[in-house]
């Protein structure tokens, strides 16, 4: 048996050229030479600095610290629990407000309701752009004089304030986020509804189900492989928010979240390597998701 398929093995490889093999070496071996230099070095490289003192400068400089960024973050920094507080609510907000709304635009679209094109259309705009862009075009908007002030009857004189208002600036910030993440959501979950066996729906339908019974007994359960996959995302993008953030705020503490807390500790140097530590704890806190996406799609793969 063992025989048999070294054989067979043997064969295989006869069956390439020389120039075959140097192909599929360069095609296989240098994007992933390049995946483990600029991904996997860099990232247990932080982990690694995460213990230590190191102005970023001198190898020679580096000085093992321990555990005491870490104690630093949890015990001597409150900003780091407010930022904790903020990516929770983002979490929150992404998990009840916007995935469901997705969810809901993505399920009246598949029926096809009058005018189904034009919104599928215009949610779609949003996904294509960064959220960075999508900072700068909101941030043009509700600046002093800018067109939301305009529509609200304010002039540059009297502006509202949505950034310095703390009452409304974290919905300011996460209204915009959801712009996108709305379009996102809606494109993910209607590439599954397309693949629904259109005669368990009829089924119901005869059975007397209503359309609400239909979508929570039979939709619901066939999307389970696309439901995981956007719960999983829902929670890795408000993690690791920071682009609108940065955008609006600057690599300041105004509205604080660990992307932030990570940018402003590495950008700005320093002896502690806070910002290694702050990007472990972020990692940590992605890891589990990432693994959950990760093995669904290795499942569906297989199937």
């Amino acid at each position: 048996m063992t025989s048999t398929a070294t054989n067979t093995t043997v064969r295989r490889r006869r069956a390439f050229s020389r120039k075959d093999r140097i192909t599929l070496s360069a095609f296989v071996g240098i994007p992933t030479a390049f995946h483990i230099l600029l991904v996997w070095v860099p990232a247990i490289g932080t982990i690694g600095l995460s213990f230590t003192f190191w102005s970023g400068i001198h190898i020679s400089d580096i000085k093992w610290a321990g555990i005491e960024n870490y104690n630093n973050i949890f015990t001597g920094t409150p900003v780091f629990w407010e930022a904790i507080w903020h990516n929770v609510i983002w979490l929150l907000w992404f998990g009840l407000i916007a995935t469901p709304l997705g969810i809901l635009l993505a399920y009246q679209i598949d029926r096809q309701i009058r005018g189904h094109r034009f919104y599928e259309s215009a949610f779609f705009v949003p996904v294509v752009l960064s959220l960075a862009v999508t900072g700068i075009i909101w941030n043009f908007m509700l600046q002093p004089g800018g067109f939301v002030q305009g529509i609200l009857g304010r002039d540059i004189s009297n502006p509202i304030s949505f950034y310095g208002n703390y009452d409304i600036n974290t919905y300011v910030i996460l209204g915009i986020a959801s712009w996108r993440h709305i379009g996102y959501i809606m494109l993910l979950y209607l590439s599954g509804l397309k693949s629904v066996d259109p005669s368990l729906k009829e089924a119901a339908a005869i059975d007397g189900a209503t359309e609400w019974q239909t979508f929570r007994k039979v939709i619901l359960p066939t999307m389970k492989p696309v439901n995981i996959i956007i719960i999983v995302i829902t929670v890795i993008d408000s993690l690791r928010a920071f682009d609108i953030v940065y955008m609006i705020y600057g690599s300041g503490t105004g509205w604080p979240i660990l992307g932030i807390l990570v940018f402003q500790n590495i950008s700005g140097g320093g002896m502690s390597m806070k910002g290694a530590a702050y990007a472990v704890i972020l990692f940590a806190l992605c890891i589990g998701p990432m693994i959950t996406y990760l093995k669904q799609s290795f499942a569906e793969d297989v199937k």
